[in-house]
């Protein structure tokens, strides 16, 4: 069954058009942007689509605001902010560093929701990994990541499926291999967000109450069309916070 790529949401979609036309020098590093009826006018956007999209350009260092100037292109404009695809404990550190400890490093049987998202026959063979990441003063935070199978891995990129079978490759989270091994590669993303109990098992991992709050990410990481990532993240109460930008 081919993968169908998830519908970008309008203001990702706009985000995209203005990050496109920074860095193809429509609006070059420097240079003052329209004002915001101008800019909406010419788009053909609303006003609040517009000011959200702003918003995610300036939180990635591609817009800056000047008082008594407006918004201005960074000089130095990064790359766009939704191509930056980063781990589960790049997005936790907040300026402290995090800790990943594996909890089981094996190769299992797809299940409902693996053959869901990454879209594989019942007698493929994925990798998965199950750890908990821990920033100080922080509750720590439980992360089940599942990778495709090593034939998908590699017709997408060859570096993939080596990266993930290196000795020590499981220090850190599947998805930072996988970042790391890219190459130029681009990888994106789509997660859901939805609120939970810890339950017993998940509970007992993070020596946490079973009817502890917390809020589960899950998420589907792909190369193009093919999937080659899925993953739940749960985020009990008093983990760090998670910023939430990342949609591709």
């Amino acid at each position: 069954m081919a993968a169908s790529r998830p519908q970008r949401r309008p203001v990702v979609a706009l985000y995209e058009r203005i990050a496109d036309a920074v860095h193809d020098g429509t609006y070059p590093p420097g240079s003052t942007l329209p004002s915001e009826p101008r800019l909406a006018t010419e788009l053909g956007v609303s006003r609040p689509a517009l000011r959200e999209a702003l918003l995610l350009l300036q939180e990635d260092g591609l817009v800056t605001v000047r008082r008594g100037v407006g918004r201005t292109v960074s000089d130095s404009p990064p790359r766009r902010g939704f191509e930056r695809l980063r781990p589960l404990e790049e997005l936790l550190a907040g300026g402290d560093p995090v800790r990943v400890s594996a909890l089981l490093r094996a190769v299992e049987e797809p299940t409902d929701f693996t053959t869901q998202h990454l879209l594989v026959p019942a007698s493929s063979e994925l990798r998965f990994w199950e750890s908990v990441l821990t920033a100080p003063g922080a509750a720590g935070v439980l992360s089940q990541e599942w990778a495709a199978p090593d034939d998908v891995l590699a017709a997408v990129h060859p570096a993939f499926a080596d990266a993930l079978g290196s000795p020590g490759a499981g220090g850190g989270s599947m998805l930072a291999v996988l970042a790391g091994a890219s190459r130029g590669v681009t990888l994106s993303a789509h997660s859901q967000v939805s609120a939970t109990l810890l339950g017993r098992r998940r509970g007992k991992q993070l020596d946490r109450a079973p009817d502890t709050p917390a809020v589960l990410v899950t998420q589907v990481v792909r190369v193009g069309s093919a999937p080659v990532l899925a993953a739940k993240h749960m985020l009990p109460t008093g983990a760090p916070a998670l910023p939430l930008l990342q949609s591709g």
